[in-house]
């Protein structure tokens, strides 16, 4: 049997079949990235050239320890109000899904008000609440009060700054939650009734777990808002990262350098939340399976 003989243009062929196709940069990606380039560089050369950024003053301030003070006070109230947005905004989303009118109104009516005046004013109020009302206990409506304790020690300062940002975050959550909530068929609802399960064993075994995947991912963008909201507190006297800041920059005076050290923390802090939230993403999308094709059928 004699051996079979490639011809040259055969080899040819293969040789080209192997080899990847190159992707040509089209002339106006090259420019874009030519603009880029010039100003990055522009941008560098201003950061580290102009003396009045006081990168000494920045880097002797980074760690400063009532900056780090500051940034656990800000991580706190990102919790604890996050907490209480969350699990207010559960309650207003079943509040509006209800079928009472009344729950519907009354949870419609929290989410107009507190959608529509600014978070800082709703602060505002919760830190100067003494004012309004000296005090907190029973008594008598328009008559003396039988019992009552200085609003100042029920509210104190970092109370107030919670409410105020968590009662407002509610809002939104309400919203998203409820988005969440009618993204599940009607059917998996009607199906967990023929079982037997009743409204509350449904939204808690059935529909919440299942809008999960729809809720968690906006929940990861209020979370890094709520970060860098929390700055607000400053004017009702809280020492949150950017209140550390301009305390120390009232007595020396090096404004820009506080303010880019408060800068470079919530950079940091929003970065480290970015990445969280992408992993959590991923980890959602993979727990959830593809949809298939009729081809693949």
């Amino acid at each position: 049997m004699s051996s079979l003989r490639t011809s040259p243009d055969l080899d040819q062929l293969v040789a080209l079949s192997d080899t990847r196709p190159v992707r040509r940069r089209k002339p106006g990606e090259t420019a874009l990235v030519a603009v880029i380039a010039v100003l990055v560089a522009f941008g560098g050369a201003i950061l580290f050239t102009n003396p009045r950024f006081d990168w000494p003053t920045v880097g002797r301030y980074l760690f400063d320890v009532s900056v780090l003070h500051g940034i656990a006070v800000t991580l706190e109230l990102t919790v604890y109000a996050m907490v209480v947005g969350i699990v207010l905004g559960v309650v207003l989303a079943v509040l509006r899904q209800s079928a009472s009118p009344v729950a519907r109104g009354a949870a419609w009516l929290y989410i107009w008000f507190f959608r529509g005046t600014p978070v800082l004013v709703q602060v505002l109020f919760w830190g100067f609440a003494s004012a309004l009302f000296p005090q907190i206990g029973l008594g008598i409506p328009g008559g003396p009060m039988l019992f009552g304790v200085d609003t100042n020690l029920v509210v104190p300062l970092f109370a107030a700054a919670v409410l105020g940002l968590g009662l407002n975050e509610a809002a939104y959550m309400a919203e998203i939650v409820r988005g969440g909530l009618i993204s599940v068929s009607h059917g998996q609802a009607e199906a967990a009734g023929a079982l037997g399960l009743t409204r509350m064993q449904t939204l808690r075994h059935v529909v919440l777990p299942q809008a999960l995947r729809v809720i968690i991912p906006p929940v990861g963008n209020q979370v890094i808002s709520m970060l860098k909201m929390t700055s607000v507190v400053l004017v009702i006297g809280v020492r949150d990262l950017l209140g550390s800041v301009t305390e120390i920059y009232s007595r020396n005076y090096r404004q820009i350098a506080l303010l880019i050290v408060a800068c470079i923390w919530y950079l940091v802090m929003t970065s480290i939340l970015t990445y969280l939230q992408s992993r959590l993403e991923r980890r959602l999308g993979r727990s959830v399976s593809p949809m298939r094709s009729p081809q693949d059928a």
